[in-house]
């Protein structure tokens, strides 16, 4: 048997948000392989010219390597209330009802990964924790 047979090349899981003050804030996670994460990462370097060393230096594009992660990383949520992004990232809800779910949209992952360093600290280490992908398998 070849271990390469075995691995599994995607798997989404629903994982609660651990704060109790955001109940029902599920997210859909999905596992990225490290081949996946470099196919990301070289998609994102850009080459420029650096000035001291009068030589070519590639940078990897932060912003666009966000997007590309947030979209394939993220693949849905459901219960997150506007009352709840208080507790992520500064937030004007104004007359907007509290109640009222913010749908997923990969803009919205996006913005909330852009925004919130506690949800992206989290984000990253639920991706980082094998455990949670083989539960249930």
């Amino acid at each position: 048997m070849e271990l390469k047979s075995l691995i599994t090349k995607e798997r989404v899981i629903s994982v609660e948000y651990p704060d109790p003050e955001l109940e029902g804030f599920v997210i859909e996670v999905a596992y990225v392989p490290r081949e996946e994460l470099q196919k990301i990462r070289q998609k994102c370097l850009v080459t420029k010219f650096d000035k001291k060393t009068r030589q070519p230096a590639e940078t990897v594009d932060d912003k666009l390597f966000l997007k590309l992660y947030t979209e394939k990383v993220i693949r849905g949520w459901k219960g997150l209330k506007l009352k709840y992004l208080q507790e992520l990232l500064p937030v004007e809800l104004g007359k907007a009802d509290p109640n009222t779910e913010l749908e997923y949209t990969v803009d919205n992952a996006l913005e909330l990964m852009q925004n919130s360093t506690v949800f992206d600290t989290w984000l990253t280490g639920i991706i980082n924790d094998i455990s949670f992908f083989n539960k249930n398998s």
